[in-house]
């Protein structure tokens, strides 16, 4: 039975070495960077009055509005987005690799009009529903669109009155087809060809979802920037990471021993999870998401702390290994779980209620929390379990009591 126990601890602690040994660096250089750690572009946007209308604040909460929306169909990872002054806007765009299509996308009114052979508007993008890029059985790129309740009567009369007729469809004042009505359509449902490839029919399906811009944005300036603290400032808090986790290491094996040694083999399972997690949530980490992630580390060694000081008040009583280990877990258990949670809450709000940077801190801290409590509650407790049952050590001062 000793045997059998030492040797789960054995091969449990060596495989979760080696797992780490052999992912953990592939693991956390898969994971996407923000625009500090590995660059991107930067866009200044710059709202202009024209007769048809008018900057205003309004106005401006509306173009930020639609270009956020737009850069989350763009599919663009931890992008900043923020107003500086009465009519600019700053675009970070981090690791864009076409900047002009992506400037392109965030500066075009995308204005979309339906006119009949006189040259009369009868429909706008206004009177769009939803837009869709897709291929029809001939191999052609369209954009399949539908129009609302509204916009459908309004569709179906235009075409009613214009068969065997053209209706010219334009964006921007320029053409995009200009196809001759066969019958009248009255399910408010059209399709837009003339698309070169898929990738031009989703960007314009992008536009004409996202809506117009109210006002005229022009494109101030573009820069394409590094790493915005510098490949310098990355290193070091690369290093400061490092040292962080050998620091918690030592302290845990020089108070808690063999216990802290259990804990520095869970915090190694801890990391794990938790890169694995940003992985499967394709998130992308920033330096506010680093902070994030040593702070969630510290805490999940906190919660360890607090259970191996109730571990030794029980040994100090007189309890045996395994009844002092069992009190220890069930003890701090109800302090643990307290804290964790007003620390859930306080990422929960940051991340609801921040932006960019704050909401990747906010998603690292919260994982991180979850995970901790996990490897503190669970995994720690396995590991030590099969550790003390194996009775091999039968003294408390291997377990810094």
């Amino acid at each position: 039975m000793r045997l059998g126990n030492l040797t789960k601890f054995l091969v449990v602690v060596l495989a979760i070495l080696a797992v780490a040994g052999y992912y953990m660096l592939p693991l956390a250089l898969s994971i996407k960077q923000g625009l500090d750690l590995q660059g991107g572009t930067h866009v200044v946007l710059e709202a202009s009055d024209t007769p048809e209308a008018a900057v205003n604040d309004d106005a401006m909460k509306r173009v930020v509005h639609i270009i956020e929306r737009r850069i989350n169909e763009l599919g663009l990872t931890e992008p900043i987005v923020q107003r500086q002054g009465d009519r600019r806007i700053i675009v970070e765009l981090p690791g864009v690799k076409d900047p002009e299509k992506a400037i392109e996308m965030l500066g075009r009114t995308a204005l979309m009009e339906f006119q009949d052979e006189s040259g009369a508007v009868v429909l706008t993008g206004k009177d769009l529903k939803d837009a869709k890029a897709q291929i029809d059985q001939g191999g052609q790129k369209l954009v399949s669109i539908e129009f609302t309740d509204e916009g459908a009567k309004k569709f179906a009369d235009l075409t009613a009155k214009n068969v065997g007729k053209h209706i010219a469809i334009l964006l921007d004042k320029q053409i995009l087809t200009n196809p001759v009505v066969q019958e009248a359509i009255p399910n408010g449902k059209a399709v837009i060809s003339g698309n070169r490839s898929i990738e031009e029919a989703e960007r314009l399906a992008i536009l004409l979802r996202s809506g117009a811009l109210p006002v005229k944005v022009d494109v101030l300036e573009t820069r394409t920037v590094g790493p915005s603290l510098g490949e310098d400032s990355k290193t070091k808090s690369m290093q400061a990471f490092v040292i962080g986790i050998a620091c918690i290491v030592v302290f845990m094996l020089f108070f808690y021993r063999l216990s802290g040694f259990v804990a520095n083999v869970s915090l190694v399972l801890y990391v794990m999870l938790l890169l694995l997690g940003l992985k499967t949530l394709n998130a992308t980490l920033t330096l506010p998401g680093i902070a994030g992630l040593i702070l969630s580390m510290g805490m999940a060694v906190d919660a360890n702390v607090l259970i191996f000081e109730r571990f030794k008040e029980e040994c100090r009583n007189g309890k045996t290994l395994r009844a002092a280990m069992d009190a220890g877990f069930n003890r701090a258990f109800a302090t643990i779980i307290d804290t964790n949670v007003t620390h859930i809450i306080a990422a929960a709000v940051l991340f609801f209620l921040g932006t960019g940077p704050i909401k990747g801190f906010a998603v690292t801290l919260g994982l991180g929390i979850v995970l901790s409590l996990f490897t503190a509650i669970t995994a720690t407790r396995f590991i030590l379990k099969m550790l003390i049952h194996a009775n091999v050590i039968k003294n408390s001062k291997f377990f810094g009591a």
